[in-house]
């Protein structure tokens, strides 16, 4: 098993599950036990200051509260970019980590951007495995500011024209194809 942890997933064109329809997950963690991340491009109606005080001091005002997966949804996860990755309790890639539990007050200056989500997304033992031999999936590399767009409804088509001409169509394919 190659462990997809601090990779990108993008949803193909097949998968028609509501929970991933033009999703974009970060995996945070990968293993034989399972693997679990957060969708990165589904903000919901609701800010974090409303939705979960105790978290606002390390988001911008205003910020939306995201939809991070199916999972859990009624507890919050928190995903950020450190001044050093040392502050991580889960780091995934470069900078970029989760914060795992109660989160010290003190902690605000070592956060550079933070986002919050509604649950998780998670698989089990081999459960993405098979998705991804079914090719539910299409692996990309993240780049920081794809956790932390100002414009999360275009990221699911912007990673894929990233991925070159062969997937310019698929960018293309409306969330509902009856729609086309």
């Amino acid at each position: 098993m190659t462990s997809l942890k601090g990779r990108l997933l993008v949803s193909s064109g097949g998968l028609f599950d509501p929970n991933f329809r033009h999703t974009v997950v970060l995996i945070g963690e990968h293993n034989d036990e399972g693997a679990l991340g957060v969708v990165l491009n589904r903000p919901l109606g609701v800010s974090v200051e409303d939705a979960v005080p105790p978290l606002a001091r390390l988001v911008d005002q205003g910020t939306a509260l995201y939809q991070g997966g199916p999972v859990q949804p009624t507890s919050p996860v928190l995903l950020a970019e450190f001044a050093h990755v040392d502050l991580a309790d889960l780091p995934v890639f470069e900078n970029v980590g989760f914060l795992v539990g109660d989160v010290p007050a003190d902690l605000r200056p070592g956060v550079l951007r933070a986002r919050v989500y509604a649950g998780y997304s998670g698989w089990g033992p081999g459960q993405l495995e098979r998705e991804m031999t079914e090719d539910s999936w299409i692996v990309a590399e993240p780049v920081v500011d794809d956790v932390f767009t100002r414009e999360p409804e275009s990221l699911w088509k912007r990673i894929l024209q990233r991925q070159g001409p062969e997937y310019e169509r698929l960018s293309e394919m409306p969330f509902d194809p009856r729609m086309n």
